[in-house]
């Protein structure tokens, strides 16, 4: 049916700017015109690929479905061509397009393309390469997502990395504020009693002695209670009102009773509270505060973790790499999904192993997927192999998981963009892709083989 619209407003089609009229009028005689509300569907998931279309006025919002919830995924704008186009292998829609303000939409069969190649090659020849620029979009776009996801399930095990040394330094932080807010009470009491410079040499000898050496052995939980019942009955005996709360601490500071006899003997009675509760106030700040210097350490080495995984202070041209190191990086990464599901890990490296040339970050990224589908494939407690040989020219690297392994009838088709067989929203298809491409890019080749209970990757690339 002959499309209601002029040459003016079908030559506000950038695609179609320059043509001559007799096309235009083509496009008229056989296109037709389609108008939408706002908001309104143009196109809904599973209807079938068969309009090139073009927007006169408004313009198309595509949506697509991730985990359970519609997304907005691309635009199309006033002036712009979309839908199917010459040579396009799309036979379904799989997002859903509503209408962006009024729309006026131009829309031609894709039964016409053969005779459109016949009236316009230079036409063809446009939409064409509009198609390639749109797939190389797209594959772009898939490869950002695909980093992303692994970029976010690494977020999160550092998250949870990092929220326990965290946790534990803001718990340190509240009981120090504790402590320190009975220590002027206690200096008090001490100087009221006038205790001899010698005794108080003492009680200081002891604090510095126990923080200074780690027990040599520590006590079971049984022991430690009757330890502790212990040494609770002795302070009570001494006139300290809560013998039970320090007896605790001094325990864990490794103090016995046989330490702390002689040194309340030289004592003052009337003292004994105050100096017991100031020991065990200096030994358990001592150990909060080295608590606090290992939950830092810690978070430091998560830091360079990550420094050393992104490849943050170096350019990202080629240089020469150790392979192991790049590994063991990306197993960092990974500390606390590896711990979740208890999965056992064997580092099989060979000795003085050659450098190889190589971007680090791309690299790491190729460890990060295949490290990653292992994972995903292992049951808890299932075991990673991490292995590198030199073989001549090339140094290879080996990730081997004892999973199901891979079905034969889909082995041949892992690395082809797009393939997964995990759920939708779990993956793109295209971590063995890219993985694929990087090896290749540096020259080397990315082999896969499996059986039941053993899926082993191989990595081959030339030594620098």
């Amino acid at each position: 049916m002959p499309a209601n619209l002029t040459r003016e407003e079908l030559l506000t089609i950038t695609t179609f700017q320059g043509l001559p009229l007799e096309t235009i009028d083509w496009l008229l005689m056989n296109g037709e015109r389609r108008d939408y509300a706002p908001d309104a569907s143009i196109v809904q998931p599973g209807d079938p690929a068969e309009y090139l279309t073009a927007f006169v006025q408004g313009g198309v919002q595509f949506f697509r479905t991730q985990n359970g919830h519609r997304e907005p995924y691309f635009r199309i704008e006033t002036g712009q061509v979309s839908g199917v186009l010459p040579y396009s292998r799309l036979q379904t829609l799989s997002n859903y397009g509503a209408a962006v303000g009024q729309t006026v939409m131009y829309a031609l069969h894709r039964n016409f393309f053969p005779e459109l190649e016949r009236v316009s090659p230079e036409l063809v020849q446009r939409l064409v390469g509009l198609m390639s620029d749109r797939v190389r979009e797209e594959a772009r776009g898939q490869e950002r997502d695909e980093k992303l996801r692994a970029l976010g399930k690494l977020s999160a095990g550092l998250a949870h990395e990092l929220n326990n040394p965290a946790a534990a330094i803001a718990r340190a932080a509240e009981a120090l504020a504790d402590r320190a807010a009975t220590k002027p009470a206690l200096l008090l009491s001490l100087v009221r009693h006038c205790p001899t410079p010698e005794s108080l040499e003492a009680l200081m000898n002891l604090a510095q002695a126990a923080c200074s050496t780690e027990p040599q052995t520590r006590p079971s939980a049984l022991q430690r209670a009757d330890l502790e019942d212990e040494l609770a009955d002795w302070l009570e005996e001494q006139g300290v009102p809560d013998g039970y709360q320090l007896a605790g601490g001094l325990i864990d500071a490794g103090l016995a009773l046989d330490q702390l006899k002689p040194v309340a003997a030289d004592l003052p009675v009337e003292v004994l509270p105050a100096a017991l509760a100031w020991l065990e106030g200096q030994l358990t700040t001592y150990h909060l505060v080295c608590d606090v210097q290992e939950a830092s350490s810690r978070i430091s080495t998560l830091v360079n973790n990550v420094k050393t995984y992104s490849h943050m202070d170096r350019g990202s041209d080629m240089a020469s790499l150790d392979v192991v190191s790049g590994l063991e990086s990306t197993l960092n990464m990974f500390s606390y999904q590896l711990r979740n599901k208890n999965i056992q890990l064997v580092r099989d490296y060979a000795p003085d192993l050659p450098m190889i040339c190589g971007q680090v970050s791309s690299l790491n990224q190729v460890w990060t997927n295949l490290i990653d589908n292992a994972l995903d494939a292992l049951p808890e407690g299932g075991t990673i192999t991490l292995r590198t040989r030199r073989e001549g020219d090339f140094v290879r690297v080996f990730i081997v998981d004892n999973g199901p392994g891979i079905p034969a009838e889909i082995l041949s088709r892992i690395f082809e963009p797009f393939f997964t067989t995990k759920q939708a929203g779990d993956g793109t298809g295209l971590g063995l892709d890219i993985a694929q491409r990087t090896i290749r890019n540096h020259n080397g080749r990315l082999e896969v083989q499996s059986t039941p209970g053993h899926t082993e990757f191989c990595a081959w690339l030339p030594v620098a």
